[in-house]
């Protein structure tokens, strides 16, 4: 279902940290998945939230069977059935109508447990998600599903009371605040662990804002500006150099 790495950039020596907001993902999903219910984890862009719930979901491989959904663009419920027969792994050729779609997708989903990780939740509109609902709701599936999107995923599910009444767990993750950073940070590269806690503090407040995927875009460049001037530490003057390439 994972790789083994989920960074926004191929970032050699990169760890995954465990954060609050990770342990709390941890907890809420294992919570999610045993009582086979559904939850919505929604936040900015870059705030770490598919790193930490694939970081979980991997944590539960193989004993569950964890399939993975990704949106691009708002679908209809035609499509989301597509994209479940798809995930599912099902053979032969997707059924032309509807009901007899549905049944199969019941059929399948009623054999064993499984998780749904549905990734860029907030392309869902309300007949995308009341899709999920319907499947989920159905006695025989044994269902447990993790939304996870932008702050439109949580206002689309909120905006469907039927949906949203039957979500389990809800968690946003929001930007690390500045003690989080210099406690977080150090741990996710090598570059950081031994930086002066004043430069992590400059390099956030003027690039990274506690955004996870902007402190990896900065650590890359960073790391190839270390690498070019032969430079062993992190410092104020390398920092504006890797600045000015997010600017």
């Amino acid at each position: 279902m994972t790789a083994a790495t989920y960074q926004y950039v191929d970032l050699p020596d990169a760890s995954v940290v465990t954060t609050r907001a990770l342990l709390t993902a941890r907890e809420n999903i294992g919570d999610t998945v045993a009582a086979r219910a559904m939850m919505c984890i929604h936040g900015g862009a870059g705030f770490g939230k598919t790193l930490a719930v694939n970081t979980c979901l991997r944590g539960l491989e193989p004993g569950e069977d964890v399939r993975k959904i990704t949106f691009r663009a708002r679908p209809t419920a035609r499509a989301v059935r597509y994209e479940l027969f798809a995930a599912l792994d099902l053979a032969g050729e997707p059924p032309r109508h509807p009901s007899e779609f549905d049944r199969l997708l019941k059929t399948a989903l009623a054999e064993r447990p499984r998780t749904f990780l549905v990734d860029e939740a907030q392309w869902l509109n309300g007949e995308a998600f009341e899709y999920f609902r319907y499947l989920w709701d159905e006695p025989s599936t044994q269902l447990a599903i993790i939304f996870v999107g932008g702050a439109g995923c949580h206002t689309v599910l909120r905006r469907e009371p039927m949906l949203s009444s039957r979500v389990f767990i809800w968690q946003q993750f929001t930007r690390l605040n500045p003690d989080e950073v210099l406690e977080v940070i150090p741990l996710f590269h090598p570059i950081w662990a031994d930086a002066d806690p004043e430069d992590i503090a400059f390099a956030d407040s003027h690039a990274a804002h506690g955004n996870f995927r902007a402190w990896a875009q900065l650590t890359a460049h960073t790391r190839t500006a270390l690498a070019r001037t032969g430079r062993a530490r992190v410092d104020q003057e390398l920092l504006r150099w890797a600045f000015s390439r997010l600017a």
